[in-house]
């Protein structure tokens, strides 16, 4: 072989994929599943394995492909139900119905000399046979195996009918998919042994908010794929899935040039204000301006013709709309023109792999320059366990840097004066940190903000006050007459601590 027909031959050598109709199934896939093969998706009722085996069918039908559906469990109007409600037709699919029929419940009909599965397995394996040596199919569908098992009796005759099974389709052209429950008995494991490779869904019922399902591929012969469980959702038209998010895969080059607040004072703050392709976190308390500065960021963006993207957990836009427009920042106009997109999450109803589809959405397809998260808090408790978030985050932080995005993060601390504390750390996360704080000062309840960080450059170290009115932020000069404004309760310079005077 010349060095020439390497490439080609190489080329040749690599297996035809099929797609699975869900597009973010293939991309966890690689493209698809090898043709030709045998695969085993298995999980609990109410998983979506029927819906997701239309839609791999559906996909072979558009391919102009030979497709059937084996049911050996559900009748064929019910399937065409579970078609109807996703606004789907089974139109070119050819369903292959083996549910007993009512005949089975009359005791006449029962066997007495044989067991069932001596004479049912038989039957019901000729009879897919036949019907697969006639259409010729690229793609099957058996659902389920469930029946097959119980049909067999013993664990050795099922292994040994998976296994003909297989043999029976080596060669024929066509990409089968065999249906089942969940196994964690030794039945199960069995299967997993003989299939090219294995797709798990999986279902979880956290005690508040509706179900969270997510898919993991635990085995697929000769391919990469990315492993780990990947969130999605059953929703009308289909599985939606959200395959998990690598940050190492999203690369771009770009510059690091700072973007203005759209408050010279604050970017005097910043050091010439924040740089793309960095996370800056907002902390403080409740009401002290987190959000507006947020917004000021927004609306600097819009006068710079980039778009915005926020993610509010904590209010309804509705609320944001009004309280920004109190402050003289024209929401609408910016939501109308495209340059402010504005999605109001519910953490109760979110899945973490969703959250994460909808900031690529925005920042790969509608080119969002700025995230907005308004806040930690809310996104805490979008996810399913406290222990992966701060891994999930870092991995979402490290994938808009890389595309050059500048976000920020919003975290609203607990109490209002004094000692504060946090729900979640991330402020080593975070490249800036800017702090909002209350204090008190002649009888006055005021509001100060400082720069605690940032790591790509110097900034300025000061504590400066704050004050939102009808006209937007505005950021005074240093508050040097001041000493303790972090503690809440300030004194001033040449004044004790009780308040009698000193020199």
């Amino acid at each position: 072989m010349t060095m020439t027909d390497a490439p080609e031959a190489t080329l040749r050598r690599q297996p035809r994929l099929a797609s699975t109709g869900v597009e973010g199934l293939d991309s966890i896939l690689g493209g698809g599943l090898p043709a030709d093969c045998v695969y085993l998706v298995e999980g609990v009722p109410g998983s979506g394995k029927t819906t997701l085996s239309l839609q791999f069918l559906m996909e072979g039908v558009r391919h102009g492909e030979t497709v059937l559906y084996v049911t050996l469990s559900e009748t064929e109007q019910e399937l065409r139900t579970v078609a109807a409600s996703h606004g789907w037709s089974l139109e070119g699919i050819h369903i292959h119905e083996l549910a007993p029929g009512g005949d089975q419940l009359d005791p006449d009909t029962q066997y007495t000399m044989f067991h069932p599965s001596e004479v049912e397995l038989g039957s019901t394996t000729r009879s897919i046979l036949e019907e697969v040596e006639r259409l010729k199919p690229q793609r099957v569908v058996f659902d389920s195996l469930a029946e097959v098992r119980l049909l067999a009796g013993a664990v050795l005759r099922f292994r040994r009918q998976v296994l003909a099974l297989k043999q029976y389709f080596n060669g024929r052209g066509a990409t089968v998919l065999l249906i089942d429950e969940a196994q964690v008995a030794e039945q199960g494991l069995h299967v997993h042994t003989i299939v090219h490779g294995v797709i798990l869904l999986d279902q979880m019922r956290p005690e508040y908010g509706g179900d969270r399902r997510r898919l993991r591929i635990t085995k697929l012969r000769g391919r990469r794929y990315r492993g780990g469980f990947h969130d999605y959702e059953i929703r009308t038209g289909g599985v939606e899935v959200y395959p998990r998010l690598v940050a190492a895969e999203h690369r771009r080059d770009g510059d690091n040039t700072p973007v203005s607040s759209g408050s010279p004072e604050l970017d005097m703050l910043l050091g010439g204000g924040v740089d793309r392709g960095t996370s800056t976190l907002l902390v403080g308390a409740a009401g002290t301006g987190k959000s507006t500065l947020a917004m000021h960021f927004a609306m600097a963006a819009a006068m710079r013709g980039e778009k915005t993207a926020m993610f509010v957990f904590d209010e309804s836009l509705r609320a944001l709309a009004t309280r920004s427009r109190g402050i003289g920042f024209d929401v609408e106009s910016g939501i109308a023109d495209g340059l402010l997109m504005l999605r109001s999450v519910d953490p109760a109803e979110l899945s973490p792999g969703e959250f994460i589809a909808a900031v690529r959405h925005a920042v790969e397809v509608e080119n969002a320059r700025l995230v907005v998260i308004d806040s930690l808090n809310g996104y805490l408790n979008a996810m399913p366990g406290e222990r992966f978030v701060l891994v999930q985050l870092h991995e979402l932080l490290a994938y808009l840097g890389q595309l050059g995005v500048v976000t920020l993060l919003i975290s609203a601390q607990q109490g209002l004066i004094g000692q504060m504390q946090s729900a979640i750390d991330v402020s080593y996360l975070a490249d800036s940190v800017i702090l909002l704080r209350y204090f008190e000062a002649e009888g006055t309840v005021r509001q100060a903000v400082s720069v605690l960080k940032k790591r790509t450059g110097a900034h300025e170290r000061t504590i400066r006050e704050l004050t939102i009115g009808a006209a937007g932020v505005a950021v005074g000069p240093p508050l040097t007459q001041y000493r303790g404004v972090l503690t809440g309760v300030p004194y001033k310079r040449g004044v004790a601590a009780g308040g009698d005077g000193a020199p």
